[in-house]
């Protein structure tokens, strides 16, 4: 998705400085008279000074609806400034919601073809049965449902560019058709022998790793050759975790527009754990997570739900990644279930499928206990508070006998950790 406004070099020098010397800042910034917390002045300086007209060439020059500034952004944008003068095909790669549509647009708004048509069609959203006609059009009569012709995809791109998202997602059956017409530029409509013609500059994306799919058969090796002309890897957030208090400003100035609030300060502590998030849904994550946070926010000083970040990060740290740790997570979460009776019509073993004796054995050999997982679980309830008082927790990843007010934890010489006490 496009975002609406750019933020001018002036923000980016603000939030640079921020990043770099917070504290000195703070000390040599007084604090609004309307914000309670400490370090509000981020937003209100650097959204003041944004909003003067800026005659400076930022480090995004040429590309307004892209906001960032980190080393990785420029070095995309470098290859985008590249590629855009020609008509070579184009992948782009990244994971959901980190821009590509944005990056495609820029490639085309800076090619010789910026005066014709930018088709985008999302090949994941298109069911199989469609999918050919989206992409090449169909004759009146061609299937059940064709009453008319239809002009597909390449041929309204004529001249322009066919930005194809998603481009893993296209079935096997149908990519030698789509990999003709990237070769020789002909394709036919469906129900038609009349052979078509389309000028057509292809900008491809996936969050998919296709040497993967054609390991597994499931994509075609030439057809992923034809695609990887020049190949662009747009960096997750969590690369450029710098460019997030620029990407913040910005959500929060195009919401509290159109929510009619004027929103002018965000709290330091609040920066802080939203550039110290991991955002596993990227941009558009943090830009849903700010719209809500909007929302919600009554006066002038930004109060997002913090809290359901921190939850987001704890259920992410507890995913299995072994089969022995998703083995162990099935039957904890069985047990849980079944209020920890193991036999009878209603306990675990018969919801395992397993003797009542085996689940016992398995118990034991994974370490699962009642008390183990309400440690656990008390674990990973008091982990925001250990944070908010000092280091990450756990340091190094390990409990070191860190104390609080309801449980202790010490590790053992291995690392593992174990249960001292347990107050609930």
């Amino acid at each position: 998705m496009a975002w609406e406004n750019a933020v001018h070099s002036e923000i980016q020098n603000d939030v640079e400085a921020w990043l770099a010397e917070k504290a000195s800042c703070e000390a040599a910034t007084p604090a609004p008279a309307t914000a309670d917390s400490t370090g509000s002045w981020l937003y209100s300086n650097a959204a003041s000074s944004g909003r003067r007209e800026s005659n400076g060439k930022g480090p995004n020059v040429g590309f307004e609806d892209i906001i960032g500034a980190t080393g990785a952004l420029r070095e995309v944008l470098d290859l985008v400034r590249t590629v855009a003068a020609t008509s070579s095909t184009v992948l782009i790669v990244g994971e959901t919601g980190t821009g590509k549509e944005l990056i495609a647009r820029a490639i085309h708004k800076h090619s010789t073809r910026r005066d014709h048509r930018f088709v985008t069609l999302n090949c994941a959203a298109i069911p199989l049965g469609l999918l050919e006609s989206e992409l090449f059009g169909h004759e009146r009569g061609a299937f059940t449902g064709a009453v008319a012709r239809k002009v597909g995809r390449f041929e309204a791109a004529d001249r322009g560019t066919l930005f194809l998202d998603e481009v893993g997602d296209i079935p096997p059956e149908l990519q030698p058709k789509l990999l003709r017409v990237l070769q020789e530029g002909e394709f036919e409509r469906l129900g038609s022998t009349q052979t078509q013609r389309a000028n057509v500059r292809l900008v491809a994306a996936t969050n998919k790793d296709l040497a993967k799919l054609i390991a597994r058969n499931q994509f075609r090796s030439d057809l992923y050759y034809r695609l990887n002309v020049f190949p662009i890897v747009v960096p997750p957030l969590r690369d450029r975790n710098e460019d997030i208090p620029l990407l913040v400003m910005h959500f929060v100035r195009t919401y509290s527009e159109r929510t009619h609030k004027q929103i002018e300060f965000i709290p330091a502590e609040v920066m802080e754990a939203l550039v110290g998030h991991s955002w596993p849904g990227n941009i558009r994550e943090l830009q849903n997570f700010i719209e809500r946070s909007v929302i919600l926010t009554n006066g002038n000083t930004l109060r997002p739900p913090l809290g359901g970040l921190r939850q987001n990060v704890e259920i992410d740290s507890l995913k299995p990644t072994t089969l022995k740790d998703a083995e162990r997570h099935h039957i904890c979460k069985t047990l849980e279930q079944a209020d920890w009776v193991i036999g009878g019509p209603r306990g675990a073993a018969l919801r395992l499928g397993l003797k009542r004796s085996t689940l016992y054995a398995r118990m034991q050999r994974l370490g699962i206990s009642r008390a183990t997982l309400i440690a656990e679980n008390t674990i990973s309830s008091v982990r925001p508070q250990l944070r908010g008082h000092g280091e990450a927790w756990p340091p190094n990843g390990l409990l070191t006998g860190e104390t609080t007010n309801h449980i202790e934890v010490l590790c053992d010489e291995k690392g593992q950790r174990k249960l001292i006490s347990c107050r609930i």
